[in-house]
């Protein structure tokens, strides 16, 4: 299993955080399908503020650019992130090449020297 954590904001504004919570409770099938597809085995969003921080596990043989690619590639997923990003903005400390900006693990109890 791998662990990816990444973070994102949403806009700053009231109702359109409570929309992307709303689509959050329902999302849509096709979209839950291609993440599963890719390899991606669970997925956590949290949010506080605006900031988001998100925490997705997959299979050993995930390869992010891979996945993303063929999670992408299904129109259904394209209309889903479309829609998303009419309600994210990209985190100040993100690259020009990320929409989530991958974060750091600086800390892992499970980590041998922490057994």
């Amino acid at each position: 299993m791998k662990t990816y954590a990444r973070t994102l904001l949403l806009q700053d504004d009231p109702e359109k955080i409570a929309a992307y919570k709303r689509y959050h409770r329902a999302v849509w099938p096709e979209v839950l399908a291609q993440l599963r597809a890719t390899g991606i085995t669970g997925m956590q969003i949290y949010l506080r503020g605006r900031r988001m921080f998100m925490l997705m596990t997959t299979t050993d043989d995930y390869d992010p650019a891979r996945g993303s690619g063929e999670y992408a590639a299904h129109p259904k997923v394209q209309e889903w992130e479309r829609l998303m990003r009419t309600l994210q903005e990209r985190a100040p400390e993100a690259s020009p090449d990320e929409w989530w900006a991958e974060m750091e693990c600086v800390f892992d109890m499970d980590w041998p020297q922490h057994r």
